[in-house]
């Protein structure tokens, strides 16, 4: 197909902008679809994305129109708004022209929009603004181009009004897309060069590679080579997207993009990034570098029933064929049994995977709290990444830890202004920048521990500023930090699932609150249980579960006193045989509670 009439784009918005519905309606434009064919969010396939409203899985479709006689070919790649799924919109970005920045004609611009706008913008994007959701009485779209001007430095003068609800200025959005988004660039007669910017994994056709063709072409029977590994294989079957069902084709060519069949077995093959060119006459350069997604967020999952533990790596096999960005490997714990230290993208990525492997894979998981990579310096010159609290070296050996810091970026309305800016110096952040984008809103940059954001930054965030402020964050240095690990006993025994890295001036007051819910959660055991928070031997908080009382003296009727006291001394031993030689077994919610800890 001729190049000038392809247009491939991206949507790029906030969480909550209206990016699927949106979808739904330039699919309904193009008349990919019936009315009778046509769902809400029909780009988000899996069940939690319907459930929640968010899109966890970038989509692609291709779309056909006719504007003025002429045929044209729109790829529309749909992108994830939650700061967690960054990856996602990246790899797309990285194979489009254009993208759509959707903006909330209510809400106005957030924290998330200026980061999906710096992405775009180091992919070289032309950029088009729509205001959406204008048909809301709260609606102002007049300030909130101005906001767009202001905040993002854009010229949103020609920004598109359209409400993806009611279908208003929908057709004017794709008219705009034709006219404005720049065709693609390439030469058809070159060697093959193709970008690997998704893949996932098919029951029956294995795992699939989805491609954006820069040069050449890609053919069925062709033999191609990935450059990352120099593997060879033969294409078996091409597809192009398409919202209902996939439309096969003999070729993919220059400034298209397609689904390419290997039959490989593992989607590992296929690395996101990697440049497919041809086996006989390869391209001389790859399209670029492509950073593999890099976990922020590690917790150890643990199957209740610890038979289960073959079956929790069969089912995190799986699901990576389908989320290239999960890594994982197998640990132990005294407590926990057998289990996996697993690493996420975020918090919500976290409860994602969790949630996927409880539902779609039938098992009863433990999390332990989320905590993230440390460097540790030893006395001996050497460096220790540490992904665990146990795996901590003992405090004689360390010289010193860093830890990771994210620049955190925070709009508010005004009125919460303060309470946010305590809530940030809480979690031991440093103000960077403050300017107000207009009289009620005001953009913060602090630079923050990453520790401190990954538990529960975002729920007191939203609580404090009554679900008004948006916030994001990017990865930026390693800093030195006085950090101790946190170690709870439980009758004794250090539960090493429950170890956090604290800094030392915290310590103390953790220790207190971590102790204390615990104490609510253990059960009474027929003996006294002490749980007790520890750095290193200092125990530094404790608290005592009492034990059950049973009354032994009920069957004495009347007699010398000496009896009932013969019988309370022999419970007494009792419980002290029982204190030196018992196992208290932990519920799940005693795990939780280091996540909930204030």
């Amino acid at each position: 197909m001729d190049l000038k009439h392809i247009r491939n784009f991206s949507i790029i918005a906030h969480i909550d902008h209206g990016k699927s519905t949106l979808a739904d309606r330039i699919i309904q434009e193009c008349g990919s679809v019936t009315e009778r064919e046509l769902k809400s969010q029909m780009m988000d396939t899996m069940d939690i994305e319907q459930e929640r409203g968010i899109t966890i899985k970038a989509q692609s479709v291709r779309l056909d129109y006719v504007k003025d006689g002429e045929h044209y070919v729109l790829n529309l790649i749909d992108t994830p708004g939650h700061v967690d799924f960054s990856y996602e919109v990246s790899k797309s970005l990285a194979s489009s022209d254009g993208a759509l920045l959707i903006v909330d004609a209510a809400q106005g611009v957030e924290a998330q929009t200026i980061a999906n706008v710096y992405l775009a913008l180091d992919n070289n994007l032309e950029l088009l603004p729509v205001i959406n959701k204008i048909d809301l009485p709260a609606a102002e779209p007049e300030r909130v181009a101005e906001e767009i001007e202001s905040s993002i430095g854009i010229d949103a003068t020609d920004a598109l009004m359209v409400s993806a609800k009611t279908g208003v200025g929908i057709r004017e959005l794709v008219d705009a897309i034709v006219d404005r988004i720049p065709a693609p660039v390439g030469d058809p007669v070159a060697p093959t060069k193709a970008i690997i910017y998704d893949s996932w994994f098919d029951p029956y056709l294995g795992a699939l590679a989805l491609v954006r063709v820069f040069d050449g072409s890609i053919r069925k029977k062709q033999i191609v080579k990935l450059m990352s590994n120099n593997e060879q294989h033969e294409v078996l079957d091409l597809m192009y997207p398409h919202p209902l069902k996939k439309m096969k084709t003999d070729s993919i060519g220059s400034g298209e993009i397609g689904i390419v069949v290997l039959g490989l077995k593992d989607v590992g093959t296929l690395n996101v990034g990697d440049t497919i060119t041809d086996a006989k006459n390869p391209t001389a350069e790859p399209v670029g570098d492509y950073e593999p997604a890099k976990p922020f967020v590690f917790a150890g999952l643990y199957p209740i029933d610890t038979d289960k533990f073959e079956d929790l790596r069969d089912a995190l096999d799986k699901l990576r064929l389908n989320d290239s960005s999960l890594s994982y490997e197998p640990e132990t714990s005294i407590a926990l049994g057998f289990g996996f230290r697993v690493g996420f993208l975020g918090m919500l990525h976290m409860e994602v995977v969790k949630e996927r492997l409880e539902r779609e894979f039938d098992l009863d998981l433990i999390a332990t709290a989320p905590s993230v990579v440390y460097d540790v310096y030893l006395t001996d010159g050497s460096t220790q990444e540490v992904h665990n609290p146990s795996e901590l070296p003992p405090v004689n050996h360390i010289e010193r830890i860093e830890e990771p810091y994210v620049k955190a970026t925070v709009i508010t309305p005004t009125e919460y202004l303060g309470n946010i800016m305590n809530l940030l110096v809480a979690k031991r952040g440093l103000q960077e920048k403050m300017d107000y984008l207009n009289e009620e809103r005001v953009l913060l940059e602090y630079s923050v521990p990453m520790n401190e954001i990954v538990v529960d930054f975002y729920d007191k965030l939203k609580s404090i500023s009554k679900g008004y402020a948006s916030f994001d964050y990017e990865p930026t240095d390693f800093r030195e930090g006085d950090l101790v690990k946190l170690d709870v006993r439980v009758a004794g025994d250090v539960v090493d699932a429950l170890s956090v890295i604290v800094p030392r001036e915290q310590a103390e007051q953790r220790g207190r609150a971590l102790v204390k819910s615990m104490k609510e959660l253990i059960p009474r055991q027929l003996f006294e249980v002490a749980v007790q928070a520890s750095v290193g031997n200092k125990v530094i908080a404790r608290e005592t579960v009492k034990s059950m009382g049973k009354n032994v003296t009920a069957k004495c009727y009347g007699g010398d006193i000496t009896r009932k006291r013969k019988l309370l001394e022999k419970q007494k031993a009792g419980k002290k045989r029982m204190k030196a030689i018992g196992k208290v077994q932990l519920p799940q919610e005693a795990f939780m509670s280091v996540l909930k800890m204030d």
